[in-house]
C-alpha cells in the first residue's frame, strides 16, 4: 500500500511538474543552445528529487562517463535512466524509438534537444536516417546515447542486440562505452514502484574498428553485468 500510495505521488507530482519544463523548450532552444541544456538538466534534476524523495529511489555510479566523444551502450530496464544519463552524460543525443515521439508534450521537447528517432521494425529506410542523424551529431561534437536492446526488459532479461547497434558502431567510428543498470529492480514495467539503490557501472571503453560478433559480444557482456548479481 505504501509503495502504490508513493508511485501515485510521484506521477501526479512529477507530471504536472513537468509541463513547465516541456513548454519552455522552444523558448530556451530560440535562445541558445546552454539555454536549452539549462532547461532539460533542470527537468532532469526535478525528476532525481522526485525519484529520492516521492520513491525512495537513488543512483550510485560505480565509475564516471570518461571526457571525451563516445558511443554510450546501457541497458534499459526502466524511465529512470534516460533522465539520469542525461544528467551524467551532459549532453547526448540519445536514440529514442518512434512511439516515444506521439507522448503529449515529451516528445515534442525530446525532438527540439535533439533525439534520434528510430523505428524499432529496423527498415532500410530508418536504418539510413539513424545513421544519418547520428553522423550529425558527432560532427557536432556530440556523444550519443543507444539502448541496443531496443526497448525496456525486465530484470534478468538479455535479449540479443539489435541489428542497428552494430551499424551505428561501424558509422560513427568512436570507442563504446558500456553501462550496465539494475533499475528493475525498483521500477518495474508495470506496479508499484519500490524504494532502493539503482546501480549505474560504467565499463571500460571498447575501441572502434572490431567485427560485428566481437563487439556485441563485449558489449552484451558489459551491459548486463549486474544481472543475478
Amino acid at each position: 500500500m505504501i509503495a502504490r500510495a508513493r508511485t501515485w505521488a510521484f506521477l501526479l507530482i512529477f507530471y504536472l511538474g513537468s509541463v513547465p519544463y516541456v513548454l519552455a523548450t522552444p523558448l530556451t532552444m530560440r535562445l541558445s543552445r546552454a539555454a536549452l541544456l539549462g532547461n532539460v538538466h533542470g527537468w532532469c534534476r526535478f525528476h532525481r528529487w522526485c525519484c529520492r524523495w516521492l520513491l525512495g529511489i537513488r543512483s550510485r555510479f560505480e565509475g564516471r562517463p570518461p571526457p571525451g566523444q563516445y558511443l554510450f551502450a546501457a541497458k534499459h530496464q526502466a524511465f529512470y535512466e534516460t533522465f539520469e544519463l542525461a544528467l551524467e552524460l551532459v549532453d547526448p543525443v540519445v536514440v529514442l524509438k518512434q512511439e516515444l515521439m506521439a507522448i503529449p508534450l515529451w516528445g515534442r521537447a525530446a525532438r527540439r534537444y535533439g533525439a534520434i528517432v528510430v523505428d524499432r521494425e529496423a527498415s532500410a529506410k530508418a536504418l539510413r536516417a539513424m545513421m544519418a542523424n547520428a553522423k550529425a551529431a558527432k560532427a557536432a561534437g556530440r556523444s550519443v546515447l543507444i539502448f541496443p536492446e531496443g526497448t525496456r526488459v525486465p530484470a534478468g532479461a538479455t535479449p540479443p542486440l539489435r541489428s542497428g547497434f552494430a551499424g551505428l558502431y561501424r558509422a560513427l567510428d568512436l570507442p563504446v562505452v558500456p553501462i550496465a543498470i539494475d533499475s528493475g529492480r525498483v521500477w518495474p514495467k508495470k506496479g508499484a514502484k519500490r524504494a532502493g539503490i539503482v546501480t549505474f557501472r560504467f565499463g571500460a571503453p571498447i575501441p572502434p574498428g572490431l567485427s560485428r560478433e566481437a563487439i556485441e559480444a563485449r558489449v552484451h557482456a558489459a551491459i548486463n553485468a549486474l544481472e543475478g548479481a
